[in-house]
């Protein structure tokens, strides 16, 4: 008996190993990689996934300098463990520490595999957030979890996916505003990542002429970024930005000279002619350190406005204002959207009884907000309160009054800027599609540690594009299984063929185009059905604001 079933099992594992597909060992323009195969037990056991870890993309980056390609390597490279992100703050110490490396520029890929090895997959590359400060290509992760991990994705939606290392911080963003340093450091690792992907992707079984790249927050303001940028004309398809792109207020440094000098003087460099080439001779981590910010704030100096380490218009990566360079983008399709409460995050540091039940939050706090984002303009802060109290009762609950400050803080921050670029995207297209969303699926600690009126929260979207309620199923409930799947369908659909609700995965509604008269969206949660699309998101205070800020010169259509 024992005989016939270790034959059994003999039999077994030479079946498994003979129906596995594997990409082997892959040539790139820098030599041999070879990744790790694995079996995907959860969807079939002839479904295997190719996983390579640690590519890079290019070589050690000089200090303050664009990323040059790698020299290369002899023989194979084992591409099976995640790489150093670059070093940055480390927030966990209050920005007290450091962590990564300077070289840091490699890239991951996760290539599904059927019953034959993968030709042709659409392929998606992730840019990570992180306020142009912090993250990595991984994210944050325990016991090999990771939240950027591509799995997920690459199995439901059969796609390849990519994630990227780049500069951030000072190392990233640094800028005197001068041909001396110019800045924009970390765009260009990232636009070498996406030109990599380009040129060998096709090695992974993937197709170089239908690439999309996805992010979020500062990510997907890179995203944005990209897209308008002239240095990537033809290197990608589409795109798609997660609450973030380049028309954000945050997402563009206006005086970066500041900025520099501070950074100067704490490291003991000169403010004359020779501050650059000594901030380049001067030790990383004490750069590093000398980019951090005031984690402080009030309704008065609101957090948004101390990430002052991001993009500059440098004449180069950047070459003007972002609302001037769409038509950069015009063949490319465009999605993007926000999160439904994503002010949350940034307005309960600058008024924290927003968070506490049992503390009221004074109407002059939200009074104090608005003047500072309508830069102490008194008579245009005047006309921002009349407009988010037009429908508030005589006697306002504290709860009306708390949802109005996210409210006013995710249509600053995020919802106006995206509608702008929205509405840019689809005035300038030619070939490219324009797609609109809003995610409105509540806090998972909505009624516990956050209010029971929350929505969702700035980057909770991340872990249902990311599949975690699959790859976690026990810490969710079957809802966000099905949220989950959708937006995976959703956007690799949208990565296959350009329209959301075409492609290899069923889609719960009818995703309509964004338009420049309709303005229609769609709104994401687990309860989606056709009533799930809308138009013309939060129109009066998007009007109000475009009217308001100086850097949305447009004004969307009635």
């Amino acid at each position: 008996m024992m005989v016939k079933l270790g034959i059994l099992v003999a039999i077994a594992v030479f079946l498994e190993m003979v129906s596995a597909t594997s990409l082997g060992v892959v040539s790139t323009e820098g030599g041999m990689v070879q990744g790790k195969n694995i079996r995907l037990g959860s969807r079939g056991s002839r479904r295997h996934m190719d996983v390579f870890k640690g590519i890079p993309f290019a070589d050690i980056p000089g200090r303050f300098e664009k990323p040059k390609r790698h020299p290369g390597w002899d023989g194979i490279l084992k591409a099976t463990r995640y790489r150093k992100r670059c070093i940055q703050l480390n927030f966990m110490t209050l920005m007290t520490t450091t962590r990564g490396s300077e070289d840091c520029l490699y890239l991951n890929i996760w290539v599904p595999q059927g019953c034959s090895v993968s030709t042709g997959l659409p392929t998606m590359v992730w840019i990570y957030g992180g306020g142009f400060l912090a993250g990595s290509s991984t994210g944050v992760g325990f016991l090999d979890n990771y939240l950027y991990s591509g799995q997920e994705i690459a199995d439901r939606g059969n796609v390849i996916v990519v994630t990227l290392g780049y500069r951030v911080g000072t190392m990233g963003f640094l800028s005197t505003g001068e041909s001396d340093l110019p800045g924009n450091y970390g765009l260009w690792d990232q636009h070498a990542a996406i030109a990599w992907v380009n040129r060998n992707i096709r090695s992974f079984g993937g197709d170089p002429d239908n690439i999309t790249i996805f992010g979020e927050s500062a990510g997907g303001a890179s995203v944005s970024f990209q897209t308008l940028t002239p240095h990537n004309k033809g290197l990608f398809k589409r795109a798609i930005s997660q609450s973030g792109d380049a028309t954000c207020s945050w997402a563009i440094n206006r005086n970066p000279r500041r900025f520099a000098e501070e950074v100067a003087l704490k490291v003991d460099c000169p403010i004359n002619q020779t501050m650059a080439s000594c901030l380049k001779n001067t030790d990383p981590v004490k750069l590093t350190l000398a980019g951090s910010i005031n984690i402080t704030s009030s309704p008065d100096n609101p957090n948004v406005f101390n990430l002052v380490l991001s993009p500059v218009i440098d004449g180069d990566f950047v070459p003007d204002e972002p609302c001037n360079l769409f038509h950069n983008a015009a063949e490319i399709d465009f999605l993007a959207g926000i999160n439904d409460m994503d002010g949350h995050l940034f307005t309960s540091f600058d008024i924290p009884s927003i968070n506490r039940p049992r503390v009221d939050t004074p109407i002059e706090d939200m009074k104090r907000l608005l003047a500072s984002y309508t830069k102490k303009d008194q008579a245009a802060a005047d006309l921002a309160y009349d407009t988010y109290t037009a429908n508030w009762d005589p006697n306002p609950s504290q709860e009306t009054i708390k949802k109005t400050i996210v409210e006013i803080g995710t249509d600053y921050i995020f919802l106006v800027p995206t509608q702008a670029a929205l509405y840019l995207h689809a005035a300038n297209a030619t070939t490219g599609r324009t797609y609109s969303y809003l995610f409105s699926e509540p806090n998972r600690l909505a009624g516990t540690l956050y209010p029971s009126w929350m929505g969702a929260d700035h980057a909770d979207d991340l872990q249902y594009v990311f599949g975690k309620p699959f790859t976690r199923p026990l810490a969710y409930w079957p809802r966000y299984r099905d949220l989950s799947g959708y937006m995976i369908a959703y956007w690799t659909n949208f990565a296959r063929t350009g329209d959301p609700n075409k492609g290899e995965s069923s889609v719960p509604a009818t995703w309509p185009k964004f338009t420049s008269d309709g303005q229609q969206f769609l709104e994401i949660n687990s309860k989606m059905d056709n009533n799930s699309v809308g138009q013309k998101m939060r129109k009066p205070y998007v009007d109000f604001w475009t009217k308001v800020l100086h850097n949305l010169t447009m004004t969307i259509s009635e």
